[in-house]
């Protein structure tokens, strides 16, 4: 398990490298196209500049979405003493609890750090759990917390949203700017052929970044589950949890895909293109590596 938990994270090191190799190489390939050093600079610092405010912005964003409502010990004592013994003994800080109004059962965490962290639990999740359920669900959220997944997706978000911008930016350029390469000054833009290969980059370029983002969402799921078997002692609860999550799932009220993958488990009913880029891993494959988990104890 433990192995399992290092492999995780080393994975997720390595994808985020490759998000930023995609950005380099989109700023890069916009400067050839345009025969413009000043395009690739100008790209590559409004990307970083729109990244950071998204860091910093995106979890209260996300709870605004969500529709979440902040709760104290007296509005809700199962949830917040479960999320308080939790936070005990991780030796975490105690995160702002909120509830969504939603009869969807499910959950999610936020926050760059634990001193800044936000736990959600859905009214329908609190009707369907029992007690070693939701506590299994809720430390599988303060997973998210303690191995700071919650800062790597916002880091990765605003990594996807720098890939969007600047293959925004690329194609507005092409279309209704013509870039600076011409006649006179030669290079990328004077080449149709150049331009066609760099405008599929630029299209395809975000489709890759969904990608990316979807596989460490896949990986740092499953690492969130170890850590709530690690913390409870008992992942069947967490798995059971999940099979009902599977049988009574249904899709959020309030639905949005920029925080799809911050639930634990997926808030919509995606088609057949969607699951290519699914943020979650299938429940099946999370149940089995629960189980395996529960064979180590």
């Amino acid at each position: 398990m433990y192995r399992a938990i290092a492999k995780n994270k080393r994975n997720t090191v390595f994808i985020i490298l490759v998000f930023l190799v995609i950005i380099g190489a989109l700023g890069l390939l916009a400067g050839y196209v345009y025969n413009n050093l000043s395009v690739t600079i100008t790209v590559l610092v409004v990307a970083a500049v729109y990244a950071i405010i998204q860091y910093f912005a995106a979890s209260r964003l996300a709870i605004s979405i969500s529709g979440g409502r902040e709760i104290q010990k007296a509005d809700d004592p199962r949830l917040y003493r479960i999320v308080e013994n939790l936070s005990i003994t991780d030796g975490l800080p105690m995160p702002k609890v909120y509830i969504v109004n939603d009869p969807a059962p499910n959950a999610f965490a936020t926050g760059r750090d634990p001193q800044h962290a936000y736990v959600a639990a859905t009214t329908g999740l609190l009707d369907l759990m029992d007690d070693s359920e939701l506590e299994g669900v809720m430390a599988h959220e303060m997973g998210h917390v303690q191995n700071y997944d919650t800062r790597v997706s916002m880091i990765v978000f605003g990594l996807v949203v720098a890939v969007g911008f600047i293959a925004d930016l690329f194609l507005r350029f092409a279309f209704f700017g013509g870039g600076r390469g011409n006649d006179r000054n030669g290079g990328g833009g004077n080449n149709p052929i150049v331009l066609v290969f760099g405008l599929a980059a630029m299209i395809i370029a975000p489709l890759v970044a969904a990608g990316v983002q979807a596989a460490i969402s896949r990986q740092r799921e499953y690492l969130a589950d170890a850590t709530s078997a690690m913390t409870t002692r008992n992942p069947d609860a967490l798995a059971s949890a999940l099979q009902k999550l599977e049988q009574y799932g249904r899709p959020m009220r309030r639905q949005n895909s920029s925080m799809s993958h911050l639930w634990i488990s997926d808030p919509s009913r995606p088609g057949f293109m969607s699951r290519l880029f699914s943020t979650h891993p299938p429940i099946v494959d999370r149940v089995a590596r629960l189980h395996r988990i529960g064979g180590e104890f």
